[in-house]
Formats: structure tokens, sequence, C-alpha cells
């Protein structure tokens, strides 16, 4: 949605604005359960600094001709139709950044499930906004997305070999520690169960 994130780049999303119809898939909470979760900061700062890093390692080693930003807004959209122009228009004057069809849900579940979550967001293309737009052709995104989907493999492995340099002073572990406001006693001994690995309840 900005000039500034072009395609091939990569982009560390810090934030995001829901515009799909479905939060109420977004979460663990309901059925008999009412739970709230503090999401002002959505994603973890160590591991989005840590994925940072394994992207600027892998993109200067590949030579890519993306670039790589720390920090981002995602708008996630409602797909499965792309966006009008007038609709891109009014995404950039909020100052949106990038857009997408998916990651708000993950992230929600993420901090409620108290997992350290980061985004990486790989551009194909500019939004309908942009005056080059028209002359995108589907080889174009074809391209980028496999440039980009070669880059994620290796950026995710490289991830993966140093999770453990990660120190875990970020709040993502006590996430859910508070959230849940109903009576312990009236949720049923299914329903604990079912979410045990999320909630001690």
């Amino acid at each position: 949605l900005q000039e500034q994130f072009k395609p091939q780049d990569i982009v560390i999303i810090d934030q995001y604005v829901d515009r799909t119809k479905r939060s109420a898939d977004h979460t663990f909470f309901g059925n008999g359960i009412a739970g709230h979760i503090e999401f002002a900061e959505p994603v973890c700062p160590e591991l989005s600094e840590l994925a940072y890093n394994a992207a600027k390692k892998i993109l200067d080693g590949n030579n890519s001709n993306g670039e790589v930003h720390m920090g981002g807004t995602y708008l996630n959209m409602e797909g499965p139709a792309f966006s009008t122009k007038a609709e891109s228009n009014l995404y950039r004057s909020w100052g949106m950044d990038i857009i997408g069809m998916t990651n708000m849900a993950e992230a929600k579940l993420a901090r409620e499930a108290a997992i350290c979550y980061s985004t990486l967001a790989m551009v194909t293309d500019y939004d309908c906004w942009h005056p080059s737009h028209e002359s995108v052709t589907l080889d174009m995104i074809i391209e980028n997305l496999n440039a980009n989907t070669g880059n994620a493999k290796q950026i995710t492995k490289l991830v993966c070999k140093r999770i453990g340099e990660l120190k875990n002073n970020c709040k993502c572990g006590n996430a859910a520690k508070f959230a849940v406001i109903t009576d312990r006693n009236v949720i049923s001994d299914q329903l604990k169960k079912d979410l045990a690995p999320i909630f001690e309840l």
C-alpha cells in the first residue's frame, strides 16, 4: 500500500487492522468462556528482531532485489475479491502499509495461546492504487511469489536454528494468565480438558 514497500521486499509487521467479518472465528473464547487478552502490541518483539536479522542475512547472502523493513501495519481485508481503487486509497490514507487476506486470526490465536508470534510480510505486487498495477501480469506475480517462497524457506530455517537465542523477556507467555473472567466453577469439565493446552482453567 506504500511506495517504499516494493515487490520482493519483506516487512516485519508490528501492527494489524482487522477489516474482516469473521472475528468470532479468531478466538479460543466463547462456548461459555468469556475472556479478553491485551493486544496493544500484537507481536513478540524478540521473535520479530530475530526474524528481521535472519531476513537481512538471507537477502544479503542471496543478493536479492528485496529489502527488509522493521515495522509496518498490516490491513487484513475480507477476501476473496481484491480491493477497489477507492478502498485501496482509503487504506493508504489511514497509514496502512501492507494488505492481505490472512494473519489477523493467527496473531490473535497465538496471543491467546501465549505463543510468541511474528509476521514476515512478503510483497508480491503493489495494490491497485499504484500506477503500475494495470501492467502487472500473472507471470510477474508468480515470479515474485516464487522468489519470496525461496527466501521464506531459508529465513524460517535460520530462525529455527536461532530460536534458542530468545531470552523470553517478552510478555507473550503470560498473555492469557488473567484473560478468562468466567467463574471456573461454571465451566464444563469437557471444555476445561479441551482448552487445557492453552488455558489453566
